[in-house]
């Protein structure tokens, strides 16, 4: 079978629909669906069934997903067998949000390194759907992200407990956006939460993906925004940034996501030493005075 056919396939279910599916592919629409035809026509079965709300999977196709996903996985890890770098007796793939590299991934690397130092890391950062689709494909071996999707065959496991704060470089900002807030996008939950809480916010000049980005703008060119109290606390301390008075924090979950039939003893230990820094980090949150305590909005 053609493994682009099995990819393609991966990418509807990932995506949901033909038309997401066509764009993360970078082909038309009609293509994805000429494959989806082309590969039900050899399997001799339906395997979605289409509506306007997207795909859904019959359990035909439930059940080709599993081999699906071990085709492509098998040719992945063939090529990642064969570029194994000379010294090394494996390979790990880590994709995650570049907030959750900052800080976090970037104490779990080292540890990494020091317990399994014959494992050749290669550490990607992306945004949710891209590292969702790297684990569905095989592509990536252990996700890190704030919104994972259900999916069949692999495992959500929860770390930690992320605060978003909203900081200022004006010590007298307020508790609403206002000129120079910068918006990064966190994800679908944090939108529907920030519009509960700001619902006259007419919205904003600048929006940013990357919570990297957006914070080195404020700091360079002065403004407000949300961003994690791990990475802002020192600048917090420093009187760089100041938290907002009056605003909401809100609550956001980080997960590591990873499959299920990954029996490797590399990945379960990775996965294990991010839930000891995750542990850590919480701890020390906890002992580190707040700055000023504000009104939080959970899940």
């Amino acid at each position: 079978m053609d493994t682009e056919l099995a990819r393609t396939f991966l990418t509807v279910v990932s995506a949901g629909n033909f038309i997401a599916a066509a764009e993360r592919l970078h082909v038309s629409q009609s293509t994805v669906s000429t494959r989806i035809h082309s590969l039900e026509e050899l399997l001799g079965c339906v395997l979605f069934i289409r509506n306007k709300a997207g795909t859904t999977l019959t359990p035909a196709g439930r059940q080709f997903q599993r081999h699906a996903s071990a085709l492509v996985r098998t040719v992945e890890h063939a090529r990642q067998d064969i570029g194994i770098p000379r010294g090394f007796n494996g390979t790990l793939v880590v994709g995650g949000r570049i907030g959750l590299w900052e800080e976090y991934l970037l104490r779990w690397l080292p540890l990494m390194r020091e317990r399994h130092p014959d494992i050749s890391v290669r550490a990607e950062s992306s945004l949710e759907p891209e590292i969702m689709q790297g684990l569905v494909e095989g592509r990536i071996d252990i996700g890190v992200m704030y919104t994972p999707q259900s999916r069949p065959g692999l495992k959500v496991e929860r770390l930690f407990e992320e605060q978003l704060v909203l900081v200022s470089t004006d010590p007298k900002g307020g508790g609403e956006p206002g000129a120079g807030y910068v918006y990064v996008d966190w994800g679908p939950e944090f939108y529907a939460r920030h519009s509960v809480s700001f619902p006259n916010f007419a919205g904003p000049s600048i929006t940013v993906n990357i919570g990297w980005l957006g914070l080195q703008h404020v700091l360079e060119n002065g403004g407000s925004g949300y961003f994690p109290r791990r990475i802002v606390q020192s600048l917090l301390m420093q009187g760089r940034l100041h938290l907002a008075d009056g605003a909401p924090e809100f609550s956001m979950p980080a997960y590591v996501t990873y499959p299920l039939d990954r029996d490797a003893a590399h990945i379960a230990s990775a996965i294990g030493i991010m839930h000891d820094v995750a542990r850590a980090e919480t701890a020390a949150d906890k002992a580190t005075p707040p700055v000023k305590r504000r009104r939080r909005v959970s899940r």
